[in-house]
Parts: structure tokens; C-alpha cells; sequence
């Protein structure tokens, strides 16, 4: 079930990179026969990532094929322009041919031509911004991808899927009971999440595709907190059929049950290390909230976090040399990032209530969710804390963001 689009969404950007690329996207050439201009959207793609500063082109289009001034636009302080050219093609589709010059080489880094219907406009904008991305920073953009989140409005819930900026919201499912914890599949086909329409927690597993939920856990207690291995085999879930809350992995439909936890406290919130070797995860064990981790088929457990009093929701990097997580510092809770090499730790944001962080696919960006006014928001921090952004425009209450994984 898809919802009507909700108010346009804002994006506040604070700070910057420690290195911006300047770089200049003019309009493209042709973009009136579209309502919207793709060159915006490639824009506030590249400002929101923080790592390029964008030099002003002023309102006239440039086309893919027009001779590029590179003297002017290395005095006007442009290390890159991007000029393109959008037409329609006689299928009624439409085409955008682009090109990405280096203005201190005076030559062409290549160009790229997309076909696209016009309601797939944003789409295609944040193929080029990949592209872009990739070419002049070498390593994969996230523009395409898509984030997970739970929208309150009232006393309904709705896990909605979004484009990786907010836009495009469609409810995967609305329900008139809470729904918590929903995590991407690593090929970014299915979300697992915890809904209480049975009065009680239990797993199940949506099939974006053909928006089919089937349950995963659904054994006596509680079920909760899933997490998949990278190799989409099993996942991690949180139960209390033998007790209290300890860690258990299954396959993903639902056999082959195996408890990989055994410890006298609280075990929750379980997440795989990017090679699938451990599973990171908040315990109780040795009185207060810390984090641990266990190999992923069970065993020893070891404590990871030491700073601090409260430490929870541990969430390992995608190249695995980090932790993120969330601290109790001063009475505030607050995102904080650890190299797993040295153990230093470093607070990245100065909020009061965050929770639920999840690193986006290329590990430059923290998103997690926050309280303002006493309403929930979605927010995202850069790794190095330079970079801070707000998403506003969301009715009702948001939390429990997760970012889906690059598309192959």
C-alpha cells in the first residue's frame, strides 16, 4: 500500500567537509520538458554529502556538447563542471547526456547518457550524482539508495521506504500498533522489523517487491531486534523463550534455531561485523549497559566498550573499523563512533535523545534519529562529526531510520 506523498521534505546541512571538491553543475540544456530540473536534484545531492562545495553557474543552461570556457571556470574557482543535455525520445521516454570535465586537465573524465520516464526524474539525478560521486571522490555514491524508517501519526504507524534524501515515501505497511526495528536485507529486496499486532513482539520479514509479510519468530515471549548476516543466510534475533533476553540466529525462514548467548543479564540488540565473523550486541551482563560481541556461531563473549556507564546499539562500519553506537554522556544521549583498532572514541553529535544509528553504505554518514520539540526526527552526522543534517518536513513522530545497502 503506497500513501499520498506527505509535506516536501527540508534538509538542513550545518558544517562541512575537511576537503571540499569545487565543482560546478549547471542547468542542463533541455530540462523544460521536465517540471522538475534534474540539475537541482544532482546539486543538493553532491551540497548533503559534504564533500563538494558547489560554485554558482548562474541561470543559463549548458549543454553536453557545448565548448567548455575551462579558463573562466578555473578563476571562478571550479575544479569540475558538469554540463548536460536532456531530450525526449520518440517512445515518449526521455534521455540525459552528460559530461564531467577536470578544468585543471582542460579535458573530459567521460560522460554517461540515462533514459528515464518522467516521473522518474529524482531517479535519474541521483544516478548522475553517483556517477559524479564515484568519478571525483572514487569510491560508490549513495544517492540511489533508500532508507527505512517508522512514521507515528496518531495512534497509526506506518514503515515507510524512501529514497536515501526523504523523498518518495511509500508505507511497506500501516498498522494500528506499534512497529519497531526494521533492518535491510543485504541485497536490499526485504526488510525484517518487529510489529505487535499480536499483541505481543513478534518478526516478521516484508518482500518489498511484492509487499509480502511473513512471520520469521514467533516463539513464547518476546521476539525482537533482528539483524541479518552479510551473506543473507540467517539472522540474529532477540528472545525470551528460555527466559530472559538472549541472542539467537535462524535461517531466514525461520529454521534451524540456535542460541549463540548464555549469560545471566540482558542480551539485545545484535549486529553483524561486515565479514560476518562476529555479532556486536548491548548487554547487561556486568550491570550496566555495554557493548560486547560474540563470534557469529557462538562462543566467549567479549566486552568492547569501556568510556562510559551506558553504551548501547552497537552498529559495526561497512569496512569494519569502527563501531557507532549510543552513549550516555552528561545525561544526554548522543551518537558516538569507535576505531575498533585504537579504542578511542569520539562523540559526533551535541543532541540530547539519539537513538537507532545506522551508517550508510559507503560509511561516510551516521543517520540516526533524534527528539526535538519532543518529536521524533531523522538526523545524519558525517564520520569525522564535521558534517550534521537534519531531514524535516515529516508528519507525526520519526525513529528507528535504518539505510538499505548499494544496489550491485
Amino acid at each position: 500500500m503506497s500513501l499520498p506523498a506527505h509535506a516536501q521534505l527540508q534538509i538542513e546541512i550545518t558544517g562541512a567537509g575537511a576537503r571540499q571538491f569545487p565543482i560546478a553543475i549547471a542547468s542542463f540544456a533541455g530540462e523544460n520538458l521536465l517540471q522538475h530540473s534534474l540539475a537541482d536534484v544532482v546539486r543538493a545531492d553532491l551540497n548533503r554529502s559534504g564533500m563538494f562545495r558547489l560554485i554558482e553557474t548562474g541561470p543559463q543552461p549548458i549543454a553536453e556538447t557545448a565548448k567548455i570556457d575551462f579558463g573562466n571556470w578555473k578563476y571562478r574557482g571550479a575544479d569540475a563542471v558538469v554540463p548536460g543535455t536532456v531530450a525526449r525520445l520518440p517512445d515518449g521516454r526521455l534521455s540525459v547526456r552528460f559530461q564531467l570535465f577536470d578544468t585543471a586537465k582542460a579535458a573530459s573524465l567521460g560522460g554517461v547518457e540515462l533514459t528515464f520516464r518522467a516521473e522518474q526524474y529524482r531517479t535519474a539525478a541521483h544516478g548522475i550524482s553517483d556517477w559524479i560521486y564515484e568519478k571525483l571522490i572514487g569510491e560508490p555514491g549513495i544517492f540511489s539508495t533508500r532508507i527505512a524508517y517508522v512514521q507515528k501519526n496518531g495512534r497509526r504507524y506506518q514503515l515507510q521506504v524512501a529514497d536515501a534524501d526523504g523523498q518518495n515515501a511509500q508505507a511497506a505497511l500501516v498498522s494500528d500498533d506499534p512497529i519497531i526495528s526494521p533492518t535491510w536485507s543485504p541485497d536490499g529486496t526485504r526488510v525484517a522489523y518487529v510489529s505487535f499486532q499480536s499483541k505481543k513482539p513478534v518478526i516478521y520479514i516484508c518482500t518489498l517487491g511484492t509487499r509480502r509479510h511473513q512471520v520469521l519468530a514467533n516463539f513464547k515471549g518476546s521476539n525482537s531486534a533482528p539483524a541479518w548476516a552479510p551473506d543473507s543466510s540467517r539472522l540474529a534475533v532477540v528472545l525470551t523463550r528460555d527466559g530472559h533476553s538472549q541472542i539467537y540466529e535462524l535461517r531466514p525462514d525461520g529454521s534451524g534455531l540456535k542460541r549463540l548467548t548464555n549469560s545471566a543479564g540482558i542480551d539485545t540488540e545484535p549486529r553483524y561485523s561486515a565479514d560476518g565473523h562476529w555479532i556486536y550486541f548491548t548487554s547487561d551482563r556486568g550491570g550496566s549497559p555495554q557493548i560486547y560481541r560474540v563470534a557469529a556461531g557462538g562462543g566467549e563473549a567479549q566486552r568492547v566498550s569501556f568510556e562510559g556507564s551506558y553504551n548501547v546499539s552497537p552498529r559495526p562500519s561497512p569496512d569494519g573499523k569502527s563501531l557507532a553506537y549510543i552513549t550516555r554522556s552528561e545525561g544526554r544521549f548522543r551518537v558516538a563512533l569507535m576505531d575498533l583498532a585504537t579504542q578511542q572514541v569520539q562523540i559526533l553529535t551535541d543532541s540530547d535523545k539519539d537513538e537507532s544509528p545506522n551508517f550508510s553504505p559507503n560509511g561516510r554518514l551516521i543517520i540516526y534519529a533524534t527528539e526535538v520539540g519532543g518529536r521524533g526526527v531523522l538526523a545524519a552526522v558525517s564520520v569525522d562529526g564535521r558534517v550534521k543534517q537534519r531531514l524535516s518536513g515529516f508528519s507525526g513522530d520519526v525513529r528507528e531510520p535504518a539505510w538499505a545497502p548499494l544496489q550491485k
